[in-house]
């Protein structure tokens, strides 16, 4: 699994941070997401895909 985000797109809902904290974060400054791993363990798949249903701003790629 490889993921990544879109910063530019993101609107700082913290919702993947919520949902997959071991994988992102969010910028103090402004909330903006933080990728914390492109290639996050398969235990975390589940997770990592349901931050990237959630965000409101589709700022989140998952490829297997």
């Amino acid at each position: 699994m490889k993921v990544t985000v879109d910063q530019d797109r993101c609107v700082a809902a913290g919702q993947c941070a919520a949902t997959a904290p071991d994988v992102f974060d969010q910028r103090d400054e402004d909330g903006v997401v933080v990728l914390l791993t492109s290639a996050p363990a398969t235990e975390r798949a589940g997770d990592v895909r349901q931050a990237a249903a959630v965000c409101p701003a589709l700022a989140i790629h998952v490829e297997d």
